[in-house]
């Protein structure tokens, strides 16, 4: 006798399994360095084209003529990565079971976790879809059959790039709309901290979309084939599949955290360097971008409108449909002929078109030097067109051109600054810091210096050891080869050395200590070179990043500005005369017991005075997300003490100042558990918290005796975190040390504590007394972590 029958087993849905175990095969494949990242894409769709005919043979059961599987989009030029979804259209010749056999194959799909966006369409539906969608037009552009009746699909796809043609006025003007909305969403990937590899500008879409210019304009076609748009696109492609296998999700962006493994994963030595390959991929498909958008629009002209006239700018130019062009028959071997196309294109806002650009990197040599004066100036002149100098020297170098009249552009082409103070390259940051420069030129008697100064202030950032060092002597450099007379090369020389000075001096210093302003005007020396140097400090902080240049620290910069102009003219500034209580103030030290008032961004507290008072308030203003950027502490001859707090709200909106003032008084009466809680908070945002550079910052605890005829310096330089400038109020504190003033410097990643310090007799400390305070400080900012 045969057993008897068991339960009946549950049949397996078709496909479920197959193609999602093929595809983690691959990304196990890839993390464990057993295939390379650009391998993937083809691979996938390979495995992903055998799995779908098979679930067609299945749908249909075996009768699969009058149906065809067409891949769009991605999935159809085989570009498949873990994340990507499967676009897929069901092609049918009206057949009445299409319904039941698209379901099969949809669920059979999304059964086994696969991303899918699918469409089941006649051809007359599908083309007559394109002829009015982009997304779908765009899609088909790349189809091909996966599997099924051929017929079906050929007519189909053989009407699809006619039809795109006749609609390409309409469709061009939709693209270029859709570009210039993810530029504004995303930025330009080749300068991003973390880059959006599909969406910014300079990413895989701009790529697709460059494609399907192309395919509507075949005047284009050498600019879509270029091999450098093959290796850009290689590039951006074998990252997105690195970043998506080490995330596990179809995230496209390249967060800071993923950088180091994604790097690995490709093959790169470190992070720097992946970096410095996204960024010049990214800039080589905005630049070729940029051409096919404007011949695009000359392109998409109306019929009979005829050829656009050339116009004569300067000697050997001409500007012809939106590009400055080389004349013919002007020889392309004059390097001012390129300084002076640049500076043409720079100041029409034009583009400078590739034939020229292609004669001056084949038959162009460096200038001679020093430079001719004509050179410089007309150097001066491109630096000085702003924003329209940018796309202009990303043209020429792509070339290799600028570097031909800035040698040592090439140290920091398309290098990277992994941390979050910096939103741009290198390169892409000097470019930034001269056009808001040029914003300022009004405002000084050098206008070409400034520029100068602003081009190589970072410009030691690609040499080896301090870049403040580097760079004077790069600056140095470049501007004797520019033909500066030697007291114009001295000062562009300081610029650069000291770009640095005032930014730190304003947020890490009293400014009502006279040695502060001292400081700054021995290394200045002449009024000259302060102004430039103001407006230099302007043009790079606003050239960084929002965090670097506000409202707050412009204040701060100006207020010094001015006292070192006193200086230099020779208006001496006496011992500063401590500031007269208001009159809230004087009312509040009447009272004689604990009050808070705010007003705007300042916080005034007053208390009886005690030791630790400055440690509470911090700590609770952390406690109620205030970031506190300036701090300052006086006594009122009543045993009460006034402490004044510039803040700023973590979140945008300030507190509730009554539960501030509530929790503050519990704080001081032992009743709150600051410590607690304040550890409790720092957990909480810890696990929330992204790093915000490639490399953690590095405690540093400084100390100076000099600086200051009033009192000691501590500098607390650390990890950015929840209540640090309590922690080191507290030790300070504890240890018997007075707080005059503390200030804070928040730099992206860390942050620089700088505190003007007393002994209990109202004066320096000594170095050994120094020495200890600065051992506490380390041992107790270590043991929080």
């Amino acid at each position: 006798m045969s057993a008897p029958p068991g339960p009946a087993a549950r049949p397996e849905p078709p496909g479920r399994g197959p193609l999602r175990a093929a595809r983690d095969r691959l990304v196990a494949q890839v993390l464990a360095g057993e295939l390379a990242p650009a391998d993937f894409p083809a691979r996938y769709a390979a495995a992903a084209d055998g799995h779908l005919a098979a679930l067609l043979e299945r749908a249909t059961g075996g009768r699969t003529r009058g149906y065809a599987l067409v891949a769009v989009g991605s999935y159809g030029r085989g570009e498949l990565c873990p994340g990507s979804d499967l676009d897929l259209l069901l092609l049918h010749r009206g057949r009445p079971g299409h319904g039941r056999v698209a379901a099969a194959l949809w669920y059979a799909i999304w059964d086994e976790g696969i991303r899918l966006d699918h469409s089941v369409r006649t051809r007359a539906e599908a083309l007559a879809l394109a002829r009015s969608d982009l997304r779908a037009a765009i899609g088909l552009l790349d189809g091909r059959v996966v599997a099924g009746d051929a017929d079906v699909a050929r007519r189909l796809l053989a009407a699809v790039v006619p039809t795109w043609r006749r609609r390409a006025r309409h469709f061009a003007a939709q693209l270029a709309e859709a570009a210039a909305q993810r530029q504004a969403a995303f930025g330009e990937l080749a300068f991003l901290l973390e880059p959006d590899l599909k969406q910014a500008t300079g990413g895989l879409r701009d790529l697709a979309a460059l494609r399907a210019l192309a395919a509507a304009f075949p005047e284009l076609a050498p600019l879509a084939g270029d091999e450098r748009i093959a290796r850009a696109q290689r590039r951006l492609l074998a990252a997105r599949v690195a970043l998506q296998c080490r995330s596990g999700s179809p995230n496209d962006r390249l967060l800071l955290q993923e950088q180091d493994e994604v790097a690995r994963l490709c093959a790169y030595p470190d992070a720097d360097a992946l970096m410095l390959a996204i960024a010049e991929a990214g800039r080589t498909v905005m630049t070729t971008c940029a051409q096919a958008w404007r011949r695009a629009r000359s392109a998409a002209r109306p019929r009979g409108a005829g050829e656009p006239a050339a116009r004569a700018l300067a000697p050997g130019l001409v500007l012809v449909d939106e590009e400055v062009s080389i004349a013919e028959g002007t020889p392309a071997d004059d390097p001012s002929l390129l300084v002076r196309l640049a500076r043409c294109a720079a100041e029409q806002g034009a583009l400078v078109a590739r034939r020229s650009l292609e004669r001056l990197a084949s038959e162009c040599s460096p200038p001679a030097e020093p430079w001719p004066d004509a050179l410089r100036e007309d150097f001066v002149g491109l630096l000085s067109t702003g924003d329209r100098l940018v796309p202009v020297v990303e043209a020429l170098d792509q070339w290799g051109l600028f570097e031909r009249l800035v040698p040592e552009w090439a140290a920091v082409r398309n290098r990277p600054q992994r941390n979050a103070y910096h939103r741009f390259t290198v390169d892409r940051h000097l470019l930034e810091a001269v056009a808001r420069a040029t914003e300022r030129t009004g405002s000084v008697r050098r206008p070409d210096l400034l520029l100068v100064g602003a081009l190589v202030h970072d410009i030691g950032k690609g040499f080896a050891g301090d870049h403040t060092e580097a760079g004077t002597v790069v600056a140095r450099r470049v501007a004797e080869r520019m033909g500066f007379a030697e007291g114009e090369v001295a000062t562009i020389e300081r610029l650069v050395a000291y770009h640095l000075l005032l930014p730190e001096l304003a947020t890490r210093r009293d400014l009502d200590d006279p040695a502060t302003a001292r400081l700054a005007a021995r290394l200045v020396e002449d009024e000259e070179t302060l102004e430039l140097l103001a407006a230099l400090t302007e043009a790079d902080g606003r050239a960084t990043s929002t965090a670097a240049w506000g409202p707050w620290k412009a204040d701060l910069v100006a207020t010094l500005v001015e006292r070192v102009r006193a200086l230099l003219r020779g208006e001496e500034r006496g011992e500063p005369v401590a500031p007269p209580l208001s009159a809230e103030q004087a009312s509040m030290v009447a009272a004689g017991r604990l009050a808070l008032a705010a007003h705007g961004h300042r916080v005034t507290v007053v208390a009886p005075d005690r030791t630790g008072l400055l440690a509470a308030v911090t700590g609770v203003l952390a406690l109620h997300g205030c970031n506190v950027r300036r701090a300052s502490a006086m006594a009122a001859p009543t045993g009460m003490a006034v402490e004044v707090f510039d803040v700023e709200p973590t979140f945008g909106r300030p507190p509730r100042w009554q539960a501030v003032e509530a929790d503050l008084a519990a704080a001081l009466d032992g009743s709150l558990g600051l410590e607690e809680r304040l550890s409790a908070r720092d957990r909480t945002y810890a696990r929330a918290r992204r790093p915000a550079s490639a490399a953690g910052p590095r405690l540093q605890v400084l100390t100076d005796n000099a600086c200051s005829e009033r009192a000691s310096i501590v500098e607390v330089r650390a990890p950015d975190r929840l209540g640090l400038l309590h922690r080191i109020a507290r030790v300070l504190a504890e240890a018997g040390v007075d707080v005059a003033s503390a200030l804070v410097d928040t730099l992206g990643h860390e942050v620089v504590d700088t505190f003007y310090v007393r002994d209990a007799r109202g004066g320096k400390l000594d170095d050994t007394r120094l020495a200890e305070v600065r051992a506490l400080l380390e041992a107790a900012i270590c043991a929080a972590g």
